[in-house]
């Protein structure tokens, strides 16, 4: 079955337009008409032909004012891409202004039949081409928004902890050293808290590495509601939260680490069945500049060795590392 193709004949005179259906009789052509360029933009929203023959001199809006709009219309959201074949009964009339404007063609009356045939397969032939074009291109904005979109997820997952939700170790000690050059080149304070669930074991031990997973889980969403969104919290490993608290002192920080101790053991945590289970932190401070501090990893061990304290003063407490 041969494919047909819709036509718009646009010509304020209807012998115009008559000759134009016989001229184009022989062809597999459809044809809508418009006598003027308003009715023209009706049947080109309407219709939506593939091409356009259309008059240059109408009443009202001509050939050339009309062109300039279905050019200036031909984005996705507009017209599309339809050829434009003008035509006028006056050899060199408007022919330069028309074709500057975007008219594809341009045809001088009385024409031959076998020239206006050609013409009108030609633009077809570059309407398909446009067509296919427009296609490949709208295949790959989508396959470069899909692999946009992927790029992201992987990115994601390679700085993500899949447990907790947490920012993972990897992605905490490439920010941090980040975080503590800037520190030190502009001597601002910064805290870091080493935060650790007290006999976490126990809870896997007495029930079950998936009730293990729900307490990790739901004490990850307790620090990190507990801290400011310029905080970075991580999943350090096992059972071992670490957060960076930039631009704060050790008061603040101090605070804050007993804001994490009272939400994290304050309320029991659901591990499902309708079993809940009460759990504690111990919290490690450290903070700079401070004394014996010169170095992101002496921080770090300065807050490790405060979690320690914490936990042989009796845990479900904050120690800091100058005690």
């Amino acid at each position: 079955m041969v494919n047909r193709s819709k036509l718009l004949l646009v010509d304020d005179d209807p012998q115009s337009r008559a000759l134009l259906r016989e001229g184009l009789a022989d062809g597999p052509y459809d044809f809508v008409e418009a006598i003027d360029g308003h009715d023209a933009l009706v049947k080109l929203r309407d219709e939506r032909p593939e091409l356009v023959l259309m008059d240059v001199e109408m009443p009202g809006l001509g050939g050339v004012e009309t062109c300039r709009i279905i050019k200036a219309n031909a984005g996705v959201q507009g017209f599309g891409f339809i050829p434009v074949i003008l035509m006028t009964a006056r050899a060199g009339s408007g022919k330069v202004e028309g074709l500057e404007l975007g008219a594809d063609d341009y045809l001088i009356k009385p024409f031959d039949f076998d020239e206006l045939a050609a013409r009108v397969k030609s633009m077809l032939r570059l309407k398909a081409l446009q067509d296919e074009l427009a296609a490949k291109v709208r295949e790959l904005e989508q396959a470069q928004q899909t692999l946009q979109r992927q790029a992201e997820a992987l990115t994601t997952l390679s700085r993500t902890d899949p447990l907790t939700g947490l920012f993972n170790r990897r992605c905490f000690e490439e920010r941090y050293l980040a975080e503590f050059a800037r520190s030190k080149r502009y001597r601002s304070a910064m805290v870091l808290l080493m935060i650790d669930l007290d006999h976490f074991k126990q809870v896997n031990d007495t029930h079950g590495h998936p009730a293990g997973d729900a307490v990790l889980r739901c004490v990850a969403e307790r620090v990190q509601a507990t801290l400011r969104d310029v905080d970075l919290v991580a999943r350090y490993g096992g059972e071992e939260i670490i957060a960076l608290l930039p631009e704060t002192g050790p008061e603040e920080g101090w605070r804050a680490g007993q804001r994490i101790c009272e939400a994290v053991g304050g309320a029991p945590i659901p591990l499902g069945d309708g079993a809940a289970l009460t759990v504690t932190c111990s919290v490690g401070l450290a903070w700079y500049p401070a004394r014996q501090i010169d170095d992101h990893e002496s921080l770090l061990r300065a807050a490790d060795a405060a979690l320690y304290r914490a936990k042989r003063q009796g845990r479900n407490q904050v120690a800091g590392h100058d005690e």
